[in-house]
């Protein structure tokens, strides 16, 4: 199984938003979420899960359509424990 795969199956989607909202624009990871686990944004949840992160101050607007860290970011807890790597 691919890490991004294991990634998207076993974390929340708030998680993987705040790592890869710095990487991938919102379509981009619209898509690598729908590939690997398409009930986690059917109903409008990943556009939820930006705008829950944005007013949290976890995520601001960057350039080019990706995000970066707000002065609330915090890396998810797979990220400081390398879970996947």
């Amino acid at each position: 199984m691919s890490t991004i795969k294991e990634i998207v199956k076993n974390e929340s989607l708030e998680d993987i938003v705040t790592v890869f909202a710095l990487l991938r624009s919102p379509p981009h990871l619209d898509m690598m979420i729908r590939r690997h686990n398409r009930e986690a944004v059917q109903h409008g949840e990943l556009e939820e899960a930006y705008t829950k992160l944005y007013e949290a101050g976890i995520l601001v607007d960057g350039e080019k359509g990706l995000c970066i860290k707000g002065p609330n970011w915090k890396a998810p807890q797979f990220v400081i424990e390398k879970r996947y790597i």
